[in-house]
C-alpha cells in the first residue's frame, strides 16, 4: 500500500507512544518520537518505507504550526520583545556559531566543518519549544514571547545560512545570491502587506458566507500552504510563508475560526514531524559514538544555555526570564536538519558528521522538556543561595497588601480602573511592563508592580494569594489564559475578571475558571445603540429591554450551569427596572405649566418624578408640589415598564 500503509503505521504507533508518555506524565511528543524509533529504518520492528516521503509531509507541519503561531501572535504582541528578538538574536547565533566552532575543533573536525557544526547547532527548535510551552502552559507569558521572537528571527535567518555556507570556500561568489534572496524577502513582504491583507480577509468573508465549516477549514489551509509554497517558488523558506500568512490572517475578524479549524490538522502533521524525528535515530551508529555524541549534546546545552541567558539579560529581562529562555532554547533546531542536507548533498560536509548532528539534535530534543522543567527549581534555588533581584515595586503601602484588586495591566482601561477603586478607597495594585505606562501610574501615586503578569514572581510580588479580585485588562486570550491559569493556582478562591475581543473566546476563558468576561466592542456597539434609539425617540423601556436582551444571548451562554450567575442576573435585571428613566418635555406636552400637585401624577398613573433638569443645568432633586413643568424639562422618573411607556405617551403625545 506504500505511504498509506506507513502512515497508518505511524499513527497508530503515535497513538501507543503519546498514551504511554501520557501515563508517564510526560511530553506527548516524548512518545511521537519514541514511536518514530520503534518503525524507522534501523530498528527491524515494524518499518516504515517511504521514509523521505514522511519526512516531506512533516513539512507540513512545521508549515501549518507557523500559520497557527502567525494568527495567534500579531506584531503588536511581539513589540516587548522587538530589541532582544532584531538584535539579540543575530547576536546569539553569531557568538554560538563561534562555541559551535570551538566544539568541532575540540571533537577533531576541520576548519569547514567546525564552521558548519557551529552554524548547525546556533538553531533552536521551533517546533518543540512551542509544543513544550504550550503542554506547560506559559504561552503568552513574558519568557515564551522572548523565545518566540527570538525562535522566528532564527527561523529567517535559515535563508542566508544555506546560502552562504556551501560557498565557504569562496564566499563572494555567493553575495550576489544572497543579495537577491534578501530583494526577494522584501517583495514578497511588500506583496503580502498590500496585496495580502486585502485579498485573503476577502477570500475568508467569501468563504464564511457558505456556513460551511469544511470548506473554511480548506480555505484556511489552501492560504497557509499555498502562500507557504509561494515563498518556496520564489527560493524562500516555505515555513515563512505560512507564518506571514497567519499573521495576515491575525488582523482579520476570522482569525479565531481560522485557529481553531486548522488546530487539529495542525496537530496531525506535527504529530508526523516528530514521529519522523525520531525516525532519524540509528541506536547502531548511537551506541558506537556514544561518547562523541553525549559530549557534544553535553556542550551544546550548557553553552547555547549560558549565551540566550545572559544575552537575554543583558537586554533587561530579569528574574526567571532569563533561566527559562536559556534552558527552553538550547536544543538543535529541525531547520538544522534541513541546512545539514544541504551540506550533505553540496559535499561541504561528510556522512559521519550528518549522522552526529542527526542524533545530537534529536537528543537535544528529546531532552527540551526535562530542562524546560527546571526553570522553577532552578530559580528557587538560585533565589535561596544568591541574592535575587526583587521586582521593582512603587507606592507600595508599609503594611503591604491583603484583600485588595490586582489589575493586571495599566493602560488606558487599567488607569480607567484604578481611578474608580481610588475614589472609592478600595484597595489596589497595578501591574504594568510598559515604561510609558509605568510613568504615568507613578504620577498619579498609584501602587505598581514592575513587570510581566504571566510571571510567578510578578505576582507574588502582587501579594495574589492575599487579594480577592483580579482583572486582566489586556485583550490579548492568549495572555488572559496564561495569568488566570497562574492566578488559580497561587489563590484557587480568586475571582477573576478579564477582557476579550472576541465572543468565541469567552468559553476558553469561563473554563479556565475566569468569572466574568467583557468584550469591549460589544459594549460600546451596544452604548452606541442606545444613544442612537435614544435620540429616535425609542421609549425607554424598550431601549432597556432591547439592550439588556442582546446582552444576555452574548454573556449568559457560558454559564448555563452557572446557578449563582443566573440569579445574579435576574437580580441585575431587577436592579436596572429600579434605575432612573429620563423623560424629555416636549413643546405642548400637557405637563407645561402645570404642576405636581395639580396633575397628580403619582396617584393617576403610579409614576415618581424624583427630579427635575432644568434648561439643561440646573439640577432640582424631589421637586415640591408646587413645581411649574416647562418645555424641554428632563424629568427623572422611576415606575414599572407598562406606567413608564403610558406616562411618556401622555406628556409627550406627538411622539
Amino acid at each position: 500500500m506504500g505511504i498509506a500503509a506507513d502512515i497508518a503505521i505511524i499513527i497508530v504507533a503515535a497513538l501507543i507512544g503519546g498514551a504511554i508518555a501520557q501515563q508517564l506524565k510526560q511530553p506527548l511528543i516524548l512518545g511521537y518520537i519514541l514511536a518514530g524509533l520503534l518503525v524507522g529504518p534501523h530498528t527491524g520492528l515494524v518499518t516504515i518505507t517511504e521514509v523521505h516521503d514522511i519526512e516531506l509531509l512533516a513539512e507540513i507541519g512545521i508549515a501549518l504550526l507557523l500559520f497557527a503561531l502567525g494568527v495567534e501572535f500579531s506584531f503588536s504582541e511581539l513589540k516587548p520583545v522587538r530589541w532582544v528578538a532584531l538584535i539579540g538574536t543575530p547576536i546569539q547565533m553569531v557568538l554560538t556559531m563561534g562555541f559551535g566552532y570551538v566544539i568541532g575543533r575540540i571533537l577533531g573536525w576541520d576548519f569547514s566543518s567546525s564552521v558548519w557544526i557551529g552554524a548547525l547547532v546556533s538553531i533552536s527548535s521551533t517546533m518543540v519549544v512551542l509544543k513544550t510551552l504550550a503542554n506547560r502552559g506559559l504561552m503568552g507569558s513574558l519568557s515564551s514571547r522572548v523565545m518566540i521572537g527570538m525562535l522566528i528571527v532564527q527561523d529567517l535567518a535559515v535563508i542566508p545560512l544555506i546560502i552562504i555556507l556551501p560557498l565557504l570556500k569562496d564566499l563572494s561568489s555567493g553575495l550576489p545570491i544572497l543579495g537577491l534572496a534578501l530583494v526577494k524577502a522584501i517583495g514578497f513582504l511588500l506583496v503580502m502587506v498590500i496585496a495580502g491583507t486585502r485579498v485573503i480577509p476577502s477570500v475568508m468573508k467569501f468563504i464564511s458566507k457558505s456556513n460551511s465549516r469544511e470548506l473554511f477549514l480548506l480555505a484556511s489551509a489552501a492560504i497557509a500552504l499555498g502562500v507557504g509554497y509561494a515563498t518556496y517558488l520564489v527560493g524562500l523558506s516555505f515555513a515563512f510563508g505560512a507564518f506571514v500568512a497567519g499573521m495576515v490572517i491575525s488582523e482579520s475578524e476570522y482569525s479565531h475560526q481560522a485557529l481553531s479549524d486548522i488546530v487539529p490538522l495542525r496537530d496531525v502533521f506535527g504529530m508526523l514531524f516528530f514521529v519522523s524525528v525520531g525516525m532519524l535515530i540509528d541506536p547502531a551508529y548511537l551506541m558506537n559514538n556514544l561518547g562523541e555524541v553525549l559530549l557534544l549534546v553535553l556542550l551544546v546545552v550548557i553553552s547555547k544555555s549560558l549565551i540566550f541567558g545572559i544575552l537575554v539579560r543583558f537586554f533587561g529581562y530579569y528574574n526567571i526570564v532569563p533561566i527559562a529562555v536559556g534552558l527552553g532554547l538550547s536544543q538543535i533546531g529541525e531547520f538544522s536538519f534541513v541546512l545539514a542536507r544541504v551540506g550533505l548533498s553540496t559535499n561541504s560536509i561528510s556522512e559521519d558528521l550528518y549522522a552526529l548532528i542527526l542524533t545530537a539534535s534529536v537528543m537535544t530534543m528529546i531532552l527540551t522538556p526535562f530542562l524546560s522543567s527546571l526553570t522553577t527549581p532552578i530559580y528557587k534555588l538560585r533565589k535561596r543561595m544568591f541574592k535575587h533581584e526583587s521586582v521593582q515595586t512603587i507606592n507600595i503601602p508599609e503594611t503591604g497588601l491583603r484583600n485588595h484588586v490586582i489589575i493586571a495591566g495599566g493602560g488606558r482601561v487599567g488607569q480607567n480602573i484604578a481611578k474608580a477603586l481610588r475614589h472609592l478607597d478600595v484597595p489596589y495594585i497595578v501591574i504594568e511592563l510598559d515604561s510609558h505606562n509605568i510613568n504615568q501610574l507613578k504620577d498619579t501615586g498609584n501602587p505598581i508592580v514592575f513587570g510581566d503578569a504571566s510571571q510567578p514572581i510578578v505576582l507574588e510580588a502582587a501579594s495574589v494569594e492575599h487579594s480577592r479580585l483580579l482583572l486582566i485588562t489586556t485583550p490579548a486570550v492568549i495572555i488572559t489564559q496564561t495569568i488566570a491559569r497562574l492566578c488559580r493556582d497561587l489563590n484557587p478562591e480568586l475571582s477573576i475578571i478579564a477582557r476579550c475581543s472576541e465572543e468565541g473566546q469567552m468559553k476558553i476563558l469561563h473554563d479556565l475558571g475566569v468569572s466574568e468576561v467583557v468584550l469591549p466592542e460589544f459594549e460600546a456597539g451596544l452604548e452606541i445603540t442606545r444613544q442612537a434609539f435614544q435620540r429616535l425617540g425609542v421609549p425607554p423601556m424598550k431601549i432597556l429591554q432591547f439592550t439588556n436582551r442582546l446582552r444576555h444571548g452574548v454573556y449568559e451562554p457560558g454559564h448555563e450551569t452557572d446557578q449563582d450567575y443566573r440569579i445574579l442576573s435576574h437580580l441585575r435585571r431587577a436592579a436596572d427596572l429600579l434605575e432612573l428613566t429620563w423623560i424629555l418635555v416636549t413643546e405642548n406636552s400637557p405637563l407645561i405649566g402645570n404642576t405636581v400637585k395639580t396633575l397628580d401624577i403619582r396617584n393617576k398613573m403610579g409614576i415618581s418624578i424624583v427630579g427635575v433638569v432644568k434648561n439643561g443645568r440646573d439640577v432640582l432633586p424631589n421637586p415640591d408640589l408646587d413645581y411649574h413643568f416647562a418645555n424641554k424639562d428632563l424629568l427623572a422618573v422611576m415606575g414599572n415598564p407598562q406606567q413608564l411607556i403610558s406616562f411618556q405617551q401622555f406628556i409627550n403625545p406627538n411622539d
